[in-house]
């Protein structure tokens, strides 16, 4: 008996008749992630705000004055960049100024990648989501054409019926693409004001360090 030639088409065609549905469970557990994702943000950048005008004023007040007791003080129980900052600095501030700065550009650049942890993950659902939700819907498409084909007797109806239910992909796509959008945006702007505020911070410290 001879052995049938192999048909790409008709594999991947086969695969498509699967149904959109696998696509939904997949958008669905990937929003779950980015709901999680952006709460445990909100409540580990609520931890770290500060008032860093107030702040700012307090430690130049503290080093002029050279009272660093009172630039320890305003540190505790805060755990804001800019006090881990300025407890690093007090902590070397015997040492030359090359080691002093660096000791705290160091810590910046570690901590920066604690509060951009999870911002990878936001970034990257908000530019694909969009396209897994429309690979859903592509997928629904070919299975309602090929369901048309199998029963012409159901006419228009049967191929509306299934584009109208593949179409609901792109949607639930778009749905979690947009609050990861807007949380790594907002997020992002958040990290960028702690290391500004820290490298003002350092400047500050380099400014009064002798």
């Amino acid at each position: 008996m001879e052995s049938q030639p192999f048909n790409l088409i008709d594999s991947l065609l086969s695969l498509t008749l699967i149904g959109a549905e696998w696509v939904l469970w997949l958008l669905l557990a990937l929003s779950v992630l980015s709901v999680a994702i952006i709460i445990e943000r909100i409540l580990f950048f609520t931890k770290l705000r500060t008032n860093f005008a107030l702040f700012s004023q307090g430690l130049s007040d503290a080093l002029r004055q050279d009272d660093y007791e009172k630039a320890e003080r305003m540190c505790e129980d805060n755990n804001a960049l800019v006090s881990k900052v300025t407890r690093m600095g007090l902590k070397n501030r015997a040492r030359s100024i090359t080691a002093f700065q660096g000791s705290m550009e160091g810590l910046v650049v570690g901590e920066r990648t604690k509060l951009e942890r999870g911002l990878v993950v936001l970034g990257t659902l908000g530019n694909n989501a969009p396209f897994i939700g429309l690979f859903g819907t592509v997928i629904g498409i070919i299975k309602a054409f090929h369901d048309l084909a199998s029963n012409p007797q159901g006419g228009p109806s049967v191929v509306m019926a299934g584009i109208s239910e593949a179409l609901v992909a792109t949607a639930v796509g778009l749905l979690v693409a947009i609050p990861a959008v807007i949380a790594f945006n907002a997020f992002t702007r958040v990290v960028k004001n702690h290391v500004a505020n820290a490298q003002s911070v350092i400047k500050l410290m380099v400014t009064f360090h002798h």
